[in-house]
This record gives C-alpha cells, sequence and structure tokens, in this order.
C-alpha cells in the first residue's frame, strides 16, 4: 500500500472514531495529546504524511482499537480495550487454567483453529500417554491431564471447527516404539491408537486429522487462533504472533501442509487402526 492510500484509509479511520467518540474536535484533540489544528489536518487529507508514532499509540489506545485497524492492515476494528504488540513470548505454567490457552481457545470460538501437534495431538491422549510425557518431560501430570480434558471438552461443543495436520511418521514411530516410544510397552501403544481412531470418529467432521510426508515437508508445532493469533511452541513456552500480515503467513503454511497430505481427514481413523504396533 503507498502511502497515499495508507493516509487515506488512516483518515477515514480517523473520522469514524471522532464521530462514534460524540466529542468535539476541540475534546477529541485534547484527549489524544494534540491541538484542534492539528486534528483538522489530519481529518483534511491535505497531507500524505501520517502522525507520530506516541499520537498513533494514544488514538488506539484511547478508543480501544488496534493499530492494525487504524493502519488499514486488518478490517477489524479490534476492539480488544488493549493494545498488543506484534509477537509476545508466553511461558507455560505448570496450573493450565492458569495459562493463556485456554484464553486463546475461547476467543477464537466460531472460528477455524488449525493446529500442528510435536506429537500426538493433546486431545487424543489416553492417561498412560499423558502421564509417560509429563514423566518424560518432567512436567505436572495432573496440569498435562487438565490440558487434555479442556481440548476433548472444547472440541465436543457444538460448533468447533479445528484442523489439524502431522507427519503420518509420528504415528509409524509411536507404533513401532521408536525414539522417545522406546520402552513404552506395546498394549499401552496398541491401546492410544484405537483410542485415538475412536476420537478421530467421533469428533469428524468439526475434528479433521490430516497426515503429511515429512520427508516432503517441515513444520514446527503451532496453533493458529482464527484471525485473532498464531502460537508456536518452541517447549515450555509459545512465540505468540499477532500481526495480521504474520497469522496470514501461518495460516498459507497450513494450507500447504495439507496441500500435501498423503491421508486425508476421512481416511485417518481407518489409517490409524491399520498400523501394526511392534
Amino acid at each position: 500500500m503507498d502511502k497515499r492510500a495508507l493516509s487515506d484509509l488512516f483518515r477515514i479511520r480517523l473520522m469514524e472514531l471522532v464521530t462514534r467518540s460524540g466529542a468535539s474536535h476541540s475534546a477529541f484533540a485534547e484527549g489524544i495529546g494534540i491541538d484542534r489544528s492539528a486534528l483538522s489536518q489530519l481529518l483534511s487529507g491535505s497531507s500524505a504524511r501520517l502522525p507520530r508514532v506516541e499520537t498513533l499509540l494514544k488514538i488506539a489506545e484511547r478508543h480501544s482499537v488496534s493499530m492494525d485497524w487504524l493502519l488499514g492492515i486488518s478490517h477489524d476494528p479490534g476492539l480488544t480495550g488493549e493494545l498488543r504488540p506484534s509477537f509476545e513470548i508466553e511461558e507455560g505454567g505448570e496450573d493450565y487454567t492458569e495459562t493463556l490457552l485456554m484464553k486463546w481457545h475461547a476467543e477464537a470460538t466460531g472460528s477455524k483453529i488449525r493446529y500442528v501437534p510435536a506429537r500426538i495431538p493433546d486431545l487424543l491422549r489416553t492417561p498412560e500417554i499423558i502421564a509417560f510425557e509429563a514423566d518424560s518431560a518432567h512436567q505436572s501430570v495432573k496440569a498435562q491431564t487438565s490440558e487434555t480434558a479442556f481440548r476433548l471438552d472444547y472440541n465436543r461443543q457444538p460448533g468447533t471447527d479445528m484442523e489439524v495436520c502431522m507427519p503420518q511418521e509420528t504415528l509409524q514411530g509411536f507404533a513401532q516404539g521408536r525414539g522417545m516410544w522406546s520402552g513404552l510397552k506395546r498394549e499401552v501403544r496398541a491401546e492410544q491408537l484405537q483410542y485415538m481412531a475412536s476420537l478421530i470418529n467421533e469428533l469428524y467432521p468439526s475434528f479433521r486429522l490430516f497426515l503429511f510426508d515429512e520427508k516432503e515437508r517441515f513444520s514446527v508445532p503451532y496453533t493458529i487462533f482464527g484471525s485473532q493469533r498464531a502460537a508456536i511452541f518452541v517447549g515450555g513456552m509459545y512465540l505468540v504472533l499477532n500481526n495480521a500480515d504474520s497469522i496470514r503467513k501461518m495460516q498459507r503454511h497450513f494450507d500447504q501442509l495439507i496441500r500435501f497430505t498423503r491421508i486425508h481427514a476421512h481416511q485417518t481413523a481407518d489409517y490409524v487402526r491399520t498400523l501394526k504396533v511392534s
């Protein structure tokens, strides 16, 4: 977007805020720390220049809109009452109810959630697998159990829409007891696969699991919460992207994973049942 187009869009949205506020031009200008003549100049469109960053921040903060909307990056006003940076780092807590994941899911209700898990998707885990993973990573079994229960309950609610994409090699390695699954009893792994297949059938089509070939595509684990944010899991913490353009790029990356799917969502349950446990 060129400078003139950006300035014109900013002016339109500034006029909307002035009208919405119901305040006089003098009062509105005073509230954002400029004088009336400066406000009049911004509203006139006589210049392609945008106000200083400090003024933009004051406008967004005082009138509870996002900078993305104010500058035309997003069509959503984002009336959140707070300004969010382009990215944040959030550490996971022991008590799952204290973390932001629950809030992020709630805010994304009614939107599609896209999810690339690190291993077996959390909501599809049996209690034995939860305990095995938690003990291996020195995490709280109770916290991990709460996380799994929350995610499963969320996906059983009407109107949810989740796509999950992961390498089929992850499930093959699990079935054969390779890597981190070494030492896990055969019967525990067999029970996990049957439980997983049953849940995939139960939750389909609002929950759709796709499997791609990791020799063709690579992905780190992440979750995209509608158009709100993308959270990249980096082990015990999350790199959270709030910028609309970054979220769109993550969505395109996920779409590419779907395009390279080898096992489609309607086939996944049957595929899981055919995996040979050794």
